[in-house]
């Protein structure tokens, strides 16, 4: 393999420019050239590729977003389109691509290498974290810090003031982000898919604490719980307790940006490196990712299609710590 390409797509998260900088770096130190993709499948459809060298990648580890930019290509889910991705990759001779990105990137990468063949390794870059065959995925350590931060914040405020505050996090489906943010950030009470809260829970959860003389509660509400979102739970708590003092605060895409965190410059070098590597020795449709400390490829079906399941030992904390 003399001449590969790199392209995130989806939402973006802290850490693909460290991941951008070591696939670019590894290819060099093969022998491989490299080429960067313009926003993600829609730049390969459109042609939009750009040599890349050593220097094209200095100074960029510690920034967040993508230097390649991003977005989402509905034209790359249609048979046309992947055909025109794919001219182009034969135009510039590309033997191989990375795809950083998640679920959406790694289904359009399994569609393009079943119908042309082509070997593609995935880096799972999502502040999300619920991608099956990678413990943590790229962006999610700064977003989890970047809300806690915020929590923080808002904990002084709901103290001062004897409020509840009711504090929206992302993570689409996944409750990831909100499950280390309450307990890291004290809260009283966590909402996520992957467990049942209801609102009756939650007015007990307050009535036990206003008995107890506690003044003021933290609420996290992962976006995508099934009771709703934090402005809609907030709403029925108060229509059951019209007395309470409350707000809501949605910290939305702040979460998605900022200088990656240490861990996640780390994490994105060590995948940046594995997709290269696992291009050289052969590996293809699959995505390379760290279970328990040890590098591992997991098939792209069994990413997009498998549920990685949260840790109920924080589940249990969460009920443990807000007494």
């Amino acid at each position: 393999m003399k001449r590969i390409a790199v392209l995130t797509s989806g939402g973006d998260s802290p850490g693909m420019n460290a991941c951008i900088r070591a696939v670019v770096r590894t290819a060099i130190y093969y022998g491989v050239e490299v080429f960067g993709i313009r926003k993600g499948y829609n730049g390969l459809i459109k042609g939009d590729l750009i040599k890349m060298e050593s220097s094209s990648v200095s100074n960029t580890i510690q920034k967040g977003g993508t230097i390649l930019k991003s977005a989402r290509s509905q034209d790359f889910m249609t048979s046309e389109g992947r055909q025109q991705a794919f001219e182009h990759l034969k135009k510039h001779d590309i033997e191989g691509l990375v795809a950083i990105g998640g679920n959406g990137t790694f289904t359009g990468a399994t569609l393009f290498h079943e119908e042309f063949g082509i070997p593609i390794v995935g880096a799972p870059g999502t502040i999300d974290n619920d991608l099956y065959g990678t413990d943590y995925t790229i962006g999610y350590d700064t977003a989890v810090n970047t809300a806690l931060d915020a929590i923080d914040k808002i904990r002084d405020t709901a103290d001062s003031h004897e409020r509840v505050f009711f504090v929206e996090v992302m993570g689409r489906d996944s409750g990831y982000i909100a499950m280390p943010c309450a307990i890291g950030g004290g809260a009283e009470i966590v909402l996520i898919p992957e467990t049942k809260t209801t609102i009756p829970d939650v007015i007990s959860t307050l009535q036990n604490g206003w008995s107890r003389s506690k003044t003021s509660f933290i609420i996290v509400v992962a976006e995508g719980d099934e009771e709703g979102n934090a402005t809609e739970i907030a709403a029925r708590v108060k229509e059951a307790i019209p007395q309470m003092d409350a707000r809501v605060t949605i910290l939305g895409h702040v979460q998605r940006g900022g200088s990656p965190t240490a861990a996640d410059r780390l994490l994105a070098s060590q995948i940046g490196i594995a997709c290269v590597e696992g291009l050289l020795n052969g590996k293809k449709d699959v995505m390379a990712g760290f279970v328990n400390n040890r590098l591992v490829y997991t098939p792209f079906k069994d990413t997009i299609t498998k549920k990685k399941i949260i840790n109920q030992r924080f589940v249990r904390m969460v009920e443990i710590l807000s007494v």
